[in-house]
């Protein structure tokens, strides 16, 4: 589509610092085609290996592109960054990280799973130890400057933002995120061809991607987090065949919702002879881990939903 501007992906950094130069300066009401670069920074591509996964490096992972100066934003604004379309790669990764994700402690070896997928179609994409997985592409990184000097890490989200991981925050999707600095300065990243809701594993299907946004500003919003609406229901990429669910139960948020997905995990490796890490990985993917009731003390429960069009 045809956007005021365009940011290329060498334009990226690592970490949110409010002294890095703009890339570009931009006015309330234009759009920005901006590319990105996978979560791991360009050190997997569509042919990599167990070995590739080994060798990588955290100090290039999740880079964004940007920053985008925004006119007139000051703190106590909100920009409103809208999603307007994704141009896919066609491919993607998952990965199994040791000593990141849910069940760190559960599995310890890594994995990786290569994905090719139809970049116009969008078709569901085969997982290749069984099923296939709707996408709905998005953007799992964005966010603003700290009014804090120097660097600071993309991993952790923050209240301007940052590794989100908002399935939602796709086409149609209005994103505010609450201004600290004059200008904003906007970047995004860590583009996702699916998600399931948690990213229980850690990743999703990593894929890069250019992505044309809206920029809006409100002025003296004085948001204390993001917030977001959509343009239309969430899950109809999954909703067609309904869901399996199991739980977890008990005092402990956290470790319901580990009760929860190791449930799904045992039933999916019965139901299709996947190894528990392969479902560990495609329930990362497709399945959403949600908080059912938070008030009946002193338990609290956990769900996770798969859905039964991916095994279908």
């Amino acid at each position: 589509m045809v956007c005021n501007h365009t940011i290329h992906r060498h334009n990226h950094h690592f970490g949110w610092d409010n002294s890095i130069e703009p890339t570009l300066f931009v006015s309330p009401g234009q759009s920005v085609e901006i590319e990105t670069i996978d979560s791991s920074g360009g050190q997997l591509n569509a042919g990599s290996t167990l070995s590739d996964l080994s060798a990588l490096s955290f100090d290039k992972v999740n880079p964004v592109t940007g920053p985008i100066y925004i006119e007139g934003a000051k703190s106590g604004d909100a920009v409103a960054v809208t999603f307007l379309n994704f141009q896919s790669s066609g491919w993607g990764w998952t990965a199994n990280i040791p000593g990141f994700g849910l069940l760190a402690d559960q599995f310890t070896d890594p994995a990786l799973h290569v994905w090719k997928y139809d970049s116009v179609s969008m078709k569901p994409t085969l997982y290749g130890p069984g099923g296939k997985v709707p996408l709905k592409p998005f953007v799992g990184t964005i966010g603003l400057a700290l009014q804090e000097k120097g660097l600071h890490s993309v991993v952790p989200p923050r209240r301007v933002g940052g590794n989100l991981d908002i399935r939602d925050n796709s086409v149609g999707t209005t994103l505010y995120l609450p201004v600290e600095v004059a200008g904003g300065f906007l970047s995004l990243g860590d583009t996702h061809a699916a998600q399931g809701d948690g990213e229980i594993c850690g990743t999703a299907i990593e894929s890069p991607m250019t992505v044309a946004v809206k920029i809006d500003l409100i002025k003296h919003a004085n948001f204390d987090f993001p917030r977001f609406e959509t343009d239309g229901p969430v899950t109809r990429h999954l909703d067609e065949k309904g869901y399996k669910a199991t739980t977890g139960i008990g005092e402990d948020l956290m470790q319901a919702a580990k009760d929860a997905v190791s449930g799904m995990i045992d039933w999916v490796s019965v139901t299709t002879g996947m190894s528990a890490l392969e479902a560990y990985m495609l329930c990362s993917v497709c399945g959403d881990l949600r908080i059912s009731e938070i008030v009946d003390m002193p338990n609290w429960t956990v769900s996770f939903y798969f859905p039964k069009s991916v095994l279908a």
